[in-house]
């Protein structure tokens, strides 16, 4: 005996989504009231002091702006891509599990951590990795 087929209509399926955008607007309405109803009601008074430089209760000294060495950027932008790269693991972990797929994912993981460690050798080598 055949299965019985569901047929979905489109105004089901628009009506199912339409909840949700109304949701997304509603949330983002409330948001922007909220941030008009705030710059409406706040006392704008700027005064010198109120522009100056804010220290933790600490009088500024000197300029307000702070230069920060280039290297620490290169190790922030090796942690972004490391953290992306394990984003890729956890859906690999769930298709190992499944049956039929292990030893060809398995093979697959290892040639994508081989090209994350070709990756880290090379900035290895060129000397990204030295605290200078």
């Amino acid at each position: 005996m055949p299965e019985p087929t569901v047929v979905v209509r489109a105004a089901d399926y628009f009506q199912s989504y339409s909840v949700v955008g109304l949701l997304g607007v509603l949330g983002v309405l409330f948001v922007a009231v909220a941030f008009g109803a705030g710059r409406l009601l706040r006392p704008v008074v700027p005064t010198p002091e109120k522009l100056l430089t804010y220290e933790c209760g600490v009088d500024p000294v000197g300029d307000g702006w702070a230069h920060t060495q280039v290297r620490y950027y290169v190790y922030a932008f090796l942690y972004v891509i490391f953290a992306v790269d394990s984003i890729f693991l956890f859906p690999w972990a769930t298709v190992f599990a499944a049956d039929g797929y292990g030893a060809t994912t398995l093979v697959e993981m290892f040639i994508f951590l081989g090209f994350l460690a070709v990756g880290l050798l090379y900035a290895y080598k060129k000397g990204v990795l030295t605290w200078a």
